[in-house]
């Protein structure tokens, strides 16, 4: 099914390479419309720019577009008898076709190429799923790459890796990594994603969860586990055959026990909501006796009905005969589960060691800069900092509005006062808090070379007010600007 000979995927990836078949070659190529319509499976633009036949053209239709090219063709853009011979390309007549997705993927200074079985719901495509069936680069894969916190780690470990998306990101700062999974062809196809993108320090193994790293502790633990709450193990990349969300509670649960002091774990799941529950509560509750630091953020929540609906499409259901029986069997299984709807987002552990460690459960279902990885430290250092330091010494630091901060004000023009102040984040978060016309003025003054203590006595002169009363009441409201990050240690 996949190359395992070096020579063999040496002779491939020279072939990628010389071929311009790269993520910045494609988009030239094919135009940002036609690329960007590849993100829908949508392949007629795309069709219409790659018909001159060159290498670069040949290898998009046979892997990117799914399209059957001529013998000929295929091998002047690639070693055809041995991709053939692995199971690579299927011959039909006078035409090879791809058996496998072969996608260029990559960071800005690095060209890498991911394997994977071939993308599903493409136009006039057949929808083929087994339930070995190994996914390819998506949106979830895509997501948690850029949530990861990007430090230099001695170990990390790619928690289902699936076609090994994470791992060949976690490559290019832990000196080791390995990368795991439940389904086998799953481990092979991510190995030669690694192999035939020239990554190297890339272990793999085969197994359920932690089962394969019994004992090992790492510095960074990844993972994007089957969390789809389905009545059926259809599909191994989604499906865990755990009841409810009970997949992801076990991870978290499971996690701290294979990390190193100070190390972390990303998680990228979806919990339930569950009839009569707080859904902040019930996930806090598994977290909480791990004894890490953890921020639970919930990106998106989708009733019930959207929910089914989004996987029946995911799987090929929508206008198959089986679709209103396998609905049936979702909002049974919901009904039965007390589940009204379902929230999709990440969680965050950081072992700390902390005596104190904080939970915090929010929302942020704004769009958030990225990469999130650095934003994801810095939210840890903020909390970090506050836990550390009192009232007291809080007022004696020295805090400055990072760039990026800014204040909106609306009300009549001309007005004398605005009726609201905002203050918004252009970066990271990109949160919007209201405040008060003093509380943007303190936010304004704080520049890293002055105490907030001393602005803090300035502004109660300029106002009026009792410099002993406003000194009792702001540091809650600086604490949460700390928080927020609308103000940062200097």
């Amino acid at each position: 099914m996949v190359m395992r000979d070096p020579g063999q995927i040496a002779r491939l990836r020279e072939a990628l390479q010389r071929a311009g078949y790269t993520v910045d070659g494609c988009l030239d190529l094919l135009g940002p419309r036609a690329y960007a319509a590849l993100s829908r499976n949508e392949i007629t633009l795309a069709l219409r720019a790659t018909q001159g036949g060159s290498p670069r053209e040949t290898l998009v239709r046979l892997f990117l577009l799914q399209t059957p090219v001529p013998y000929q063709q295929a091998a002047r853009a690639l070693p055809v008898e041995e991709a053939l011979a692995a199971g690579l390309l299927a011959r039909d007549g006078d035409e090879v076709r791809a058996l496998v997705d072969i996608r260029p993927y990559g960071e800005t200074d690095v060209d890498w190429w991911v394997v994977s079985d071939l993308t599903t719901g493409m136009p006039g495509r057949p929808w083929t799923m087994g339930e070995d069936y190994v996914l390819g680069i998506g949106g979830a894969s895509t997501t948690l790459a850029h949530l990861t916190v990007r430090v230099p780690v001695e170990s990390a470990l790619d928690l289902g890796t699936g076609c090994g998306v994470q791992a060949l990101h976690l490559a290019r700062h832990a000196r080791t990594v390995t990368a795991t999974d439940q389904n086998a062809r799953a481990v092979e196809f991510a190995r030669m994603s690694v192999a035939l993108s020239g990554v190297e320090g890339v272990e793999f193994a085969q197994g359920d969860f932690f089962d394969p790293v019994r004992g090992r502790r790492y510095d960074l633990i990844v993972s994007n586990p089957p969390f789809v709450i389905s009545p059926e193990r259809r599909f191994l990349y989604r499906d865990s055959g755990l009841p409810g969300d009970e997949v992801c509670r076990r991870l978290v649960e499971q996690a701290p026990a294979y990390l190193n002091e100070g190390g972390w774990c990303q998680l990228l799941i979806n919990w339930a909501h569950l009839r009569g529950q707080d859904w902040r509560e019930r996930v806090a509750s598994w977290v909480r006796p791990t004894g890490c630091d953890a921020w639970i953020v919930q990106r998106e929540v989708q009733d019930a009905t959207e929910y089914i609906e989004l996987w029946l499409r995911d799987s090929g259901d929508l206008d198959g005969p089986h679709y209103i029986e396998r609905y049936d069997a979702w909002l049974d299984l919901f009904e039965r589960s007390g589940i009204e709807a379902v929230g999709f987002g990440w969680i965050v552990l950081h072992a700390s060691g902390a005596d104190d460690p904080y939970v915090q459960v929010e929302e942020l279902p704004q769009s958030l800069e990225q990469p999130f990885g650095r934003h994801v430290l810095d939210w840890f250092a903020r909390h970090d900092f506050l836990r550390d330091v009192d009232d007291e010494t809080l007022l004696k630091a020295r805090l400055r509005r990072p760039d990026g901060v800014v204040q909106e004000t609306v009300g009549a023009p001309g007005a004398e006062q605005p009726d609201q102040v905002v203050l918004r984040q252009l970066a990271g978060a990109r949160r919007a808090a209201e405040v008060d016309p003093a509380t943007a003025a303190l936010v304004g003054a704080c520049d890293g070379t002055i105490p907030v203590g001393v602005l803090v006595d300035a502004l109660a002169e300029a106002t009026g007010e009792d410099p002993a009363v406003l000194r009792a009441r702001m540091p809650t409201l600086i604490r949460n600007l700390v928080a927020d990050g609308f103000l940062v240690p200097a």
